[in-house]
């Protein structure tokens, strides 16, 4: 034990000392107030970006720096952690080992079975800097037992956000973090499998594999709503990895942030492929022929915009082949050049003869041209007739118009689909909207400067930007042991200047402010609940289709969602996507999974129950109330069951709002999430909820890793029966 202490110290010195060491160096880059050319801006700020990101790698590397050691039957001995550290003056010989390098896999794969060269394999257990004890695998006398260190950190109460599992990768999930496919990758299974995690630590670990690749642009994380994102947003950073933009789907079209639900009727038809037809039709519906003819006066003759004319115009700019803003100057000049042609013929009849005389027709064409292009009147029907669309502006017109909706949804929905889409002008933007404005973008065209929204993120993202680098400095120190302190080295006025010089956003920043950014990788989770339109979004943002799919179609609750995966994906990657199954539940005790593998065999009695590795000894509850003592009888279990350390949630029906000092949730706002233990409320009122009752349900009893609870008062439903009955006058603890 006093070895192993003093090494893991040593490897915390070595850690201090490079933090130290880069941060020195950042100091020196922001203290050179050398000539400012072009080239030296440009070389500063991309030392700035990559001293500022190891930095910060080197910091979140603090957090169980060494967790684990290899000893191998060669002789060799491998100390296994978050990040590499290597002795630079012995050639570059490895003290610490990156848990993601193909020598440290072992440490997650190796079985008595299978020692594959490895003698012993040590877990440490640490807190902050210190070793606390360690446990041994000996593989070599045919003896392992790896399962006291992964129930210990199961049985661990649970924090307000997700924990890495880098010390306890299981082989079924190593197996999935490791694969060389670098397409697409689905990885499905039941609640508490790990998939969300083993999600994250393959995004870092390919990132580690392919960096040069993939690190360029980035990793997408689209989750299903902000609290899972801030559930999880500490798992990639623990990683050493902070290239990641997260984001919900309602939040995958830059300047729009929305959560709010359409109706069911409603999502499903925004979801489903017609859309892409119907918007198509709302488009051409904008490009319109005059009903009666416009009549352009101009100084000597005047013209007229009849449908014929229109018409023909109209046809050059839809044969153009560009969107419909970068397709209107086509229209424009179509016009101009057809209406010209009209004056020269008109003023040609009094007195010229252009057959005769064609230098005049042509000189008289020209001017008439150029009067056209000075033309209000002309500018005033073009805007009339193929007028300058946004998306949002597309959208609202198309909902709130029974007109316009009618001759969009002509021939491609029902009446009843058609009348699901109006609404009032004025209402929120939907999650369900939001793959309908990316999808006009690319019939209309970009979002541009004028629109505002790119700038504004721009300078939003500089702010942070500044304010970080600030932060770093004032919290490290430099070689010497000094804290350096950003006011000493560069005040927010310059370093606000420098901003405007360059853009020293963060690749994340630039990522999730422009529409048209690829990235390297994207991981969706919650998959299952997204529409055949929202896949359109998501394919669009990474064109290499290398993805990470995680999801369980046993607890899709969207009308528009997947049914198979194969109906998502087979129309992007055909037969080119790798399917894994997790099928270990490491969330739930055996107890409260099998009171949830009973929902789960009313959706399909063909899904498998994932098999949980662990008993809790205590049966989940039922206790009855009466309707006017709900939220009193809630408040007080809930206070007697929440754990001196970990969590606790109250989960309840849609609409149902208790007067309680706990987190209260809905199962949908629950989805992705963990509690050491579980209250649901009214779940009869859970299960009748349509369209997905059932599923709210399975979600709602699978969020809890020690104890469940149930509160009602009204009969509980029949797959419930069972529940150990608590008696009003009897405590729970």
């Amino acid at each position: 034990m006093a070895a192993e202490r003093e090494y893991i110290a040593f490897l915390y010195r070595r850690l201090d000392a490079e933090r130290a060491a880069a941060t020195g160096e950042l100091g020196g880059v922001l203290r050179d107030a050398s000539t400012e050319t072009t080239e030296d801006l440009w070389q500063r700020e991309v030392a700035t970006s990559a001293l500022s990101a190891r930095i910060g790698r080197l910091r979140v590397a603090d957090s169980g720096l060494c967790f684990g050691r290899l000893d191998r039957d060669s002789g060799e001995v491998l100390y296994i952690g978050r990040i590499g550290l290597f002795d630079e003056e012995d050639d570059y010989r490895p003290l610490l080992t990156d848990w993601r390098a193909p020598v440290a896999r072992p440490f997650y794969t190796a079985t008595a079975a299978n020692s594959e060269g490895v003698t012993r394999r040590r877990h440490f257990r640490t807190r902050h800097r210190r070793v606390l004890d360690f446990h041994d695998d000996v593989l070599d006398h045919g003896v392992a037992d790896g399962d006291e260190v992964l129930l210990a950190a199961l049985n661990a109460p649970r924090a307000d956000t997700m924990g890495d599992i880098v010390a306890t990768i299981q082989a079924e999930q190593d197996e999935i973090i490791r694969l060389g496919h670098t397409g697409v990758v689905v990885i499905d299974g039941g609640p508490g499998t790990g998939k969300t995690v083993v999600a994250l630590h393959r995004v870092a670990y390919l990132l580690y594999a392919h960096r040069e690749r993939m690190s360029r642009r980035g990793v997408l994380i689209v989750g299903p709503n902000t609290g899972f994102l801030r559930y999880i947003g500490d798992v990639l950073p623990s990683l050493g990895e902070t290239d990641a933009v997260f984001a919900t789907p309602g939040e995958l079209h830059p300047g729009l942030e929305t959560s709010a639900a359409d109706p069911p009727d409603a999502r499903r038809v925004k979801g489903g492929l017609a859309m892409v037809d119907v918007l198509t039709a709302a488009v051409a519906d904008r490009q319109e022929l005059p009903e009666t003819p416009i009549e352009i006066e101009l100084d000597d003759v005047t013209v007229t915009i009849d449908a014929e004319v229109a018409g023909r115009a109209r046809a050059r700019a839809r044969a153009a082949g560009v969107r419909h803003n970068q397709a209107r100057p086509v229209f424009r000049d179509s016009l101009i050049l057809e209406l010209a042609e009209q004056a020269v013929d008109r003023i040609g009849g009094d007195w010229l003869d252009a057959r005769e005389v064609p230098e005049l027709a042509g000189d008289l064409a020209a001017d008439v041209r150029s009067e056209l292009s000075r033309s209000r009147t002309l500018s005033v029907a073009v805007d009339r007739l193929w007028p300058r669309l946004t998306p949002y502006g597309l959208l609202v017109e198309l909902y709130g118009s029974p007109e316009r909706l009618a001759a969009a949804c002509d021939g491609i929905l029902t009446p009843a689909d058609r009348d699901a889409l109006y609404r009032e002008a004025g209402s929120a933007w939907t999650v369900s909207d939001v793959p309908l404005l990316d999808e006009a973008v690319e019939l209309i065209g970009p979002l541009t400067p004028a629109d505002g929204v790119t700038e504004r993120m721009r300078r939003r993202a500089e702010r942070r930007y500044a304010r970080d680098v600030l932060t770093i400095l004032d919290t490290d120190e430099d070689p010497d042991g000094e804290v350096l302190r950003a006011v000493d080295l560069i005040d927010s006025e310059r370093l606000a200047e420098r901003q405007e010089e360059r853009d020293h956003r963060t690749l994340a920043e630039r990522a999730a402010a422009d529409r048209e950014w690829t990235y390297g990788h994207v991981v969706v989770d919650e998959a299952q609940e997204l529409s055949e339109m929202d896949w359109r979004v998501v394919m669009r943002r990474c064109p290499s289709r290398s993805m990470t799919i995680v999801g369980d179609l046993a607890q899709r609750e969207s009308p528009a969602g997947a049914r198979t995966w194969a109906s998502m994906l087979d129309a992007y990657v055909p037969g080119r996507w790798t399917y894994r199954r997790l099928t270990i539940n490491y969330r739930m005790p055996a107890e409260i999974m099998e009171v949830a593998g009973r929902v789960l065999s009313t959706m399909d009695s063909t899904l498998p129950v994932p098999r949980s590795v662990r008993h809790a000894g205590e049966l989940p509850w039922a206790r009855a109330c009466e309707p006017d003592e709900l939220s009193s009888v809630v408040a007080s279990l809930a206070g007697a069951e929440r754990p001196e350390e970990g969590t606790l949630a109250v989960l309840v029906p849609e609409g149902l709002e208790l007067d309680v000092d706990h987190p209260v949730l809905t199962p949908r706002q629950a989805k992705g999430l963990e509690y050491d233990v579980v209250i649901i409320v009214e779940p009869q009122r859970v299960l009748a909820a349509e369209p997905a009752g059932v599923a709210d349900l399975y979600v709602a009893l699978t969020r809890a890793t020690q104890r469940l609870g149930v509160v009602h008062t009204e009969p509980l439903p029949a797959v419930l029966d069972g529940l150990r009955r608590l008696d009003a006058e009897v405590a729970v603890r």
